[in-house]
């Protein structure tokens, strides 16, 4: 919390940068809510106590405002790289959410369950530490007391099992 007289003089700054401020934000970013937020994050900003009192509020308001816009330049512009990086991949064109795609996402899932269920149960929890939970076949071995091996037994009845119900791996 703020003290009282901290707290007023951010209402007063609020009441007289406002609307400046959203003026400023939105000749740039040409969006409302966004401008809203900029202006928004002014304030906050503002809000954070220094060790000295603000001798120049319409330098450091308009100072804020400049630093966070560059800031989110430079956020959009490591997104946008971003962008082209994946629409230089070869699935770039399907989209994560089309509705074929999640629903034989699903089919196959419920399939693994389904053929992990049919596994002994010792065959299934090797299985899952392996492939799953990313343990390795020593430890794996070490807590079921067996040899290495056994552990590579289980994992390929398990992958034998699972291929037969599943189908070879596209």
């Amino acid at each position: 919390m703020l003290p009282e007289a901290e707290e007023d003089k951010l209402t007063q700054l609020n009441r007289r940068y406002r609307p400046a401020l959203m003026s400023f934000f939105l000749r740039r970013v040409r969006n409302h809510a966004e401008a809203e937020d900029l202006t928004q994050e002014v304030f906050v900003r503002l809000a954070v106590p220094r060790g000295q009192p603000m001798a120049h509020a319409d330098a450091y308001v308009f100072q804020a405002a400049a630093n966070l816009l560059r800031d989110c330049g430079r956020r959009e512009k490591v997104r946008t790289e971003y962008r082209s990086v994946i629409q230089g991949q070869p699935d770039a064109d399907v989209g994560l959410l089309d509705p074929v795609r999640v629903l034989t996402g699903q089919e196959t899932l419920a399939q693994l369950v389904a053929g992990l269920r049919e596994l002994g149960e010792r065959t299934r929890q090797i299985f899952v530490l392996y492939r799953l939970e990313s343990m390795s076949k020593r430890d794996i071995a070490d807590i079921y007391r067996i040899s290495i091996s056994a552990v590579d037994k289980h994992l390929l009845k398990a992958m034998a099992h699972l291929i037969r119900r599943l189908g070879e791996p596209k």
